[in-house]
């Protein structure tokens, strides 16, 4: 019940919200010649834009397709333009090849005399089309209630260069990048246009679309037992996040009233410098957490760092054999700690490649130190017992090569923005002491890490070697390889579009202490359902997904038809990997996502599940939220302890 009502209110707050997005006529692309003017609200000005921004007179549109033509003969006009509108074009291949030539290369080395911010609002705008304007009412009201960016805060926080510096390209497509991931973006573009009264003159002019920013919450099964929550991602325009959510459960005997709350800031000013304070009050977790950290957000930063300081309280469980049944049973307790952490990097130009390859590698030395003190134990930490839970002061020293570049793709993890896709190589070599409470142990870890475009897709490889060392013999060691690799965009249909996704992960654990195990249950394997019996030191996990995306575009939400299939295998220390059958899940679903709102995607999903113990029912059907799929970077950060999960 609680499920159905919550869901409930989230679709209605959605339809509401995304009610704005009605059909309106298909707009042609061109460039607006108007003089571009420097004035405080910049969201209306246009100017000259780049090569990306043309014409495209001969793309179909969703109602030009067969499915379009059909739907027109059983659905009213009224109702048919309601629910669909046409789909901006820009996802030929032709067009990915051209995203790739970076359009800021002719400018190099000129300065720049004056930038102009446009921050557009969320809906009718777009940075491929300066002139595109709000075509309906619902549109133009949906801004209203919309705080856009302000133009102040996108020049003094996100942008890496000011007037009278000189044009870096890469400097700009990582700026461009840079926007995109911040969360608050649905796309930006940076267009430079020549300056007429002087040759090495130019200006530059920043377009960024905003996103919805208001994410609202909440599930309830009576009147005594509700939850409310809201997140603003983009508080007053300045780029900043704010999360309460306030629980209340009249029959929870431990604590009626729950809260959870985040502020973060994404940059104090030029220093891109990023903060965040995390309070919460529940029944299973209390934290005070403060972080405040710079990571290495292009090839030219030199300096990166964080700082982080918190207050833990976790209920945590642990398994025990039960003599009379033989099975695993569930025992709590809580968990106290202090942690402190803190890290330096320097990164260094290369000396030797090609100028293309030294404008993108680094050398980076970094060092880490860690305090984590427990108190208030209630289980005794001995050499054979309890190990987690031992006072841990690790200092860790990191060397490591990064080459990474960027290129531009469509419809991979998104529904038709621009996703920048990271290429390059990582190596890094961690070395360390920790002093801990049951004895001074040594680090040692190994990371590798590569990823290309080839002709048959986009391959990607990560391995991880770590273990401590303690009287010569090996402790919580791990090794683990990650392999990911998703197909050229295929076409079929007319208007539609699909790709193949293949992942395969290994890992495994030696002389892990108790209690350690992988669980490949949910999003870290057999996704759709949670069990304890899926456990080990050792995991093997197959997964292959094909995703359809659809031109259909119900009120704004983009639908994505999608099959998959996962199969898993886990032992623990002295069995065979292989020794059952695997668990398998299969099935299919679709998937629903707005790329103007921040909210999660949605997807329906289908399953039938086999080998897997005690799950009771074999089919099931979920509604549920997709976590954000990022790509991993090739950026070296804090030197770390491979993690064990």
């Amino acid at each position: 019940m609680a499920f159905m009502i919550k869901n409930g209110l989230l679709w209605v707050v959605f339809v509401l919200m995304t009610a704005s997005l009605w059909a309106q006529k298909p707009t042609i692309e061109r460039p607006d010649t108007r003089k571009p003017q420097k004035v405080k609200d910049t969201s209306r000005v246009s100017s000259p834009i780049d090569s990306l921004f043309k014409a495209k007179l001969d793309a179909p549109t969703a109602k030009d397709t067969a499915f379009g033509k059909t739907a027109k003969k059983v659905i009213p006009k009224t109702f048919y333009n309601v629910l669909f509108r046409d789909i901006d074009r820009h996802i030929d291949s032709g067009q990915v090849a051209q995203m790739e030539q970076n359009p800021h290369l002719p400018f190099a080395g000129r300065w720049i005399r004056e930038i102009y911010i446009h921050s557009l609002d969320v809906f009718g705008y777009s940075v491929h089309d300066t002139l595109q304007v709000p075509g309906n009412w619902t549109e133009r009201t949906g801004n209203k209630l919309h705080r856009s960016t302000r133009e102040r805060t996108i020049l003094r926080n996100y942008l890496f260069f000011e007037e009278g510096d000189v044009i870096d390209p890469e400097k700009m497509r990582d700026n461009e990048r840079y926007l995109r991931q911040q969360g608050i973006f649905h796309d930006a573009r940076i267009v430079i246009v020549p300056f007429r009264n002087a040759k090495d003159a130019v200006d530059v002019h920043v377009y960024t679309q905003d996103l919805w920013s208001l994410l609202p919450d909440g599930s309830a099964s009576n009147f005594d037992n509700f939850t409310i929550g809201i997140e603003q991602r983009n508080f007053r325009g300045l780029g900043q996040s704010f999360k309460n959510t306030v629980s209340y459960n009249g029959r929870d005997e431990r604590q009626r009233l729950e809260y959870a709350g985040r502020y973060f800031i994404p940059s104090f000013g030029k220093t891109f410098v990023a903060g965040e304070g995390i309070l919460n009050v529940q029944r299973d977790q209390k934290q005070l957490s403060f972080k405040a950290y710079r990571p290495f957000l292009t090839p030219q930063m030199k300096y990166a760092g964080a700082i982080e300081l918190g207050y833990y309280n976790r209920r945590l469980f642990e398994f025990t054999l039960d003599s009379l049944t033989g099975r695993s049973v569930r025992n709590y307790f809580w968990s106290q700690y202090v942690l402190f952490d803190a890290w330096m990097g320097r990164s260094f130009r290369i000396f030797f490649g090609d100028d293309k390859l030294r404008e993108r590698a680094r050398f980076v030395v970094a060092l880490r130190h860690t305090r984590q003190s427990f108190y208030n134990r209630d289980r005794s930490v001995t050499d054979s017992t309890n190990q987690l839970f031992q006072n841990t002061r690790p200092t860790l020293l990191s060397i490591g090569y990064s080459n990474r570049r960027y290129q531009r793709d469509l419809l991979i993890y998104g529904f038709g923005r621009t996703e920048d896709v990271p290429v390059g190589d990582l190596v890094s070599f961690v070395y360390g002491s920790d002093p801990a409470e049951l004895g001074d142990r040594k680090y040692i870890g190994l990371k590798y890490s590569r990823a290309r475009y080839i002709k048959i897709g986009y391959l990607y490889n990560l391995t991880n070697l770590g273990t401590y060392i303690k009287e010569g013999a090996t402790e919580q060691g791990v090794f683990s390889t990650e392999n990911n690799y998703f197909t050229p965009l295929h076409r079929f249909g007319g208007e539609w579009y699909a790709r193949h996704f293949i992942n395969l992960k290994f890992a495994w654990g030696f002389n892990r202490f108790a209690n350690e195990y992988f669980n490949i249950s949910g999003n870290e394997g057999i996704k759709g359902i949670s069990s304890d019996e899926l456990r080990g030191t050792r995991k093997l996990v197959i997964g292959a997904e094909t995703v359809f995306f659809s031109p259909l575009n119900f009120l704004g939400f983009r639908v994505a038809p999608f099959t998959f299939a996962d199969l898993g295998w886990t032992a623990f220390s002295g069995q065979y990997l292989f020794r059952n059958k695997p668990f398998a899940g299969y099935g299919l679903g679709f998937r629903f996502r707005n790329e103007n709102l921040t909210f999660t995607t949605f997807q329906v999903r289908l399953s039938i599940y086999s080998g897997i113990p005690d799950i009771g029912q074999p089919f099931r059907a979920n509604f549920d939220g997709v976590p954000p799929l990022r790509f991993r970077d090739f950026d070296i950060s804090a030197p770390e302890i491979v993690q064990f999960k």
